[in-house]
């Protein structure tokens, strides 16, 4: 679905932001994009959404090039950012305005979706907090039923009830038609959600796989269990030593993503070496 082949991209050509950079997502997945502050995971949303354009390379989705913003294109995507600005219209307004861009937009599955989150139907946009925002741009871009969604950011603001609804929401909407992409500095975020994950760091895409390939590999566990086994990686948690040892056993281990994105930044090569 979507195809990135020797990406370069920065804001002057002196200082790229990534170099070479070659990524293959397919339909049918949930995709954790993780990646450290500054390490251009917006930036690469936006080149897929075609709302930033790369100095050299290939980026396609669905056989469109997104730097063209085609409407067929545009019809299949909805993206939401990190930040929005919202215009002085009630939620029925923005649907009835906005909701014919997209073919298999679902008003009905709209409306539920804002009286599941919460979010008063007679309020305007602009004068919701940031949290009932993001939920209202959430519950829009999942009625719209693109095939594409990405989302950058999109629990900042939420509590903790919310985070809970937005995961069982986006689980739910997920059909082997649709590709979704959440990009996130709050790793715990995703946790039981995602079913893919990609780490951006140094310019460079260092992991693309799903949790199921990554548990084949690795196992972690405490260093309690350790049982004579090797640690690949260790880090103090509350309770107690969390660890990541290679899984030699074929056993599985639900994937700590939040240990494994340290242990990548820390650039550990005996825990990336084991997920070649």
């Amino acid at each position: 679905m979507i195809k990135l082949n020797n990406l370069n991209f920065g804001y002057s050509k002196k200082k790229l932001l990534f170099k070479n950079l070659s990524l293959t997502l397919s339909e049918g997945h949930i995709y954790g994009l993780l990646g450290k502050n500054g390490a251009g995971k917006s930036t690469l949303l936006k080149n897929i959404a075609g709302l930033a354009f790369p100095i050299d390379g290939v980026c396609s989705v669905k056989g469109f090039m997104p730097s063209q913003r085609l409407p067929g294109f545009l019809r299949e995507l909805f993206f939401i950012p990190e930040e929005m600005y919202l215009p002085s219209l009630t939620p029925a307004q923005f649907a009835k305005s906005t909701g014919h861009f997209y073919p298999n937009f679902d008003i009905g599955h709209f409306n539920n979706m804002l009286n599941e989150f919460e979010v008063p139907l007679d309020s305007k946009l602009n004068k919701l907090s940031f949290g009932q925002q993001k939920k209202v741009m959430i519950a829009f871009g999942l009625a719209a039923n693109t095939s594409l969604l990405i989302m950058d950011e999109p629990t900042n603001g939420l509590d903790i009830p919310s985070k809970s609804q937005f995961r069982k929401i986006i689980a739910s909407a997920l059909t082997e038609h649709r590709c979704i992409i959440i990009s996130t500095h709050q790793v715990r975020d995703l946790d039981s959600l995602i079913d893919s994950l990609i780490v951006l760091h140094r310019q460079e895409i260092v992991l693309n796989s799903s949790l199921d390939a990554i548990s084949d590999k690795l196992t972690f566990t405490s260093s309690a269990q350790l049982n004579g086994k090797k640690a690949l990686y260790t880090e103090d948690g509350l309770g107690g030593i969390n660890t990541i040892v290679a899984n030699t056993e074929e056993s599985y281990s639900k994937v700590d993503m939040e240990l494994l994105f340290n242990a990548i930044i820390t650039e550990n090569t005996s825990v990336t070496d084991h997920l070649k």
